[in-house]
């Protein structure tokens, strides 16, 4: 049954997971985000307000990812009522944690509770896709996907996009450090190349083969040995100061792999549970000797993704 006023939650994601640039990404449910959303008589979308971790937002919906979502909601339904939201930002702006996605996603989740017969989540991602485009300048799902459906997500596809939740084994857990700076995604997606060797291809190709065989079979040492992005963070990391000292300090404390979440300057490792607070102790301190202080998370990969919640 619809309601007239709901609260959805969007958790936080790392994207591309390393190896996966674009189509893999996975949630982290220890941050994100919160949309009010409420029936309005008049058509249209509103913001009523922004608050949080990031307050200077574009209160146009047209300019905000949560409310370019709806307005492609809006739009595609024909909707005959309004929406009007406010926003609770969980993720910091500009950190590689998905914020933009997971704005969009909590919106479109609380307008679907707001509808008679509410939409299968497939269509609620391509709605929230039209929101992300606004952030990023591009359609991608890699932070989306996670947010809506929860877990280790591999998306296949940008017209049709096909999901598919990869089991993660169950020691595992995901350290999350999140250096105080700004890094636009724009600028990170602006600076990588257009094309890149074949040799490099095929490498990649193979550590994502390998990593997914890993999770599948629950092989640590399968996720470790291809747990390699050789593509996109050779190219990325020059942007984040301290990046190669804080990988080698989460890969000497047993780190099953270490990279940058999303565009950054977020660096996520994977480990076992009983390594994760020494790995993220050395990964604080690494960005420390660089002059970063940092935020930090333990997360486990839960599989569930965006839901509305209690106000």
């Amino acid at each position: 049954m619809n309601q007239d006023s709901v609260t959805a939650f969007a958790p936080a994601t790392v994207g591309n997971v390393g190896i996966g640039f674009d189509i893999l990404g996975h949630t982290v449910n220890a941050v994100g985000d919160r949309v009010h959303a409420r029936r309005t008589p008049e058509r249209g979308i509103r913001i009523a307000s922004i608050t949080g971790t990031s307050t200077n937002l574009p209160m146009q919906p047209e300019k905000n990812t949560a409310g370019m979502a709806l307005i492609s909601m809006a739009g595609a339904l024909s909707l005959p009522f309004g929406i009007e939201i406010s926003i609770e930002k969980g993720i910091p702006l500009g950190s590689g944690l998905g914020g933009s996605a997971a704005s969009a996603v909590a919106a479109v989740v609380g307008a679907n509770a707001l509808l008679e017969e509410p939409l299968p989540k497939l269509d609620l991602l391509k709605f929230a896709m039209q929101g992300e485009a606004v952030a990023s300048g591009s359609v991608h799902v890699d932070n989306i996907a996670p947010s809506l459906f929860g877990g280790l997500v591999l998306t296949v596809g940008i017209d049709h996009p096909r999901i598919k939740q990869i089991p993660v084994p169950p020691s595992i857990r995901c350290v999350l450090v999140h250096p105080h700076m700004f890094l636009s995604t724009r600028e990170a997606r602006r600076i990588l190349r257009k094309s890149v060797d074949l040799s490099d291809l095929v490498w990649q190709t193979a550590n994502l083969a390998g990593f997914l065989s890993g999770c599948y079979t629950n092989d640590l040492a399968m996720i470790r040995d291809s747990f390699e992005d050789v593509i996109i963070e050779p190219q990325r990391s020059q942007l984040i100061p301290g990046f190669k000292a804080v990988k080698q300090a989460a890969m000497a404390n047993r780190a099953l792999g270490c990279s940058i979440s999303g565009a950054g300057p977020t660096v996520f490792a994977w480990c076992e549970e009983h390594f994760a607070e020494g790995i993220r102790t050395t990964m604080v301190e690494a960005f420390a000797e660089h002059n970063l202080t940092a935020d930090h998370w333990i997360s486990t990969i839960d599989t569930e993704g965006a839901r509305v919640v209690a106000d």
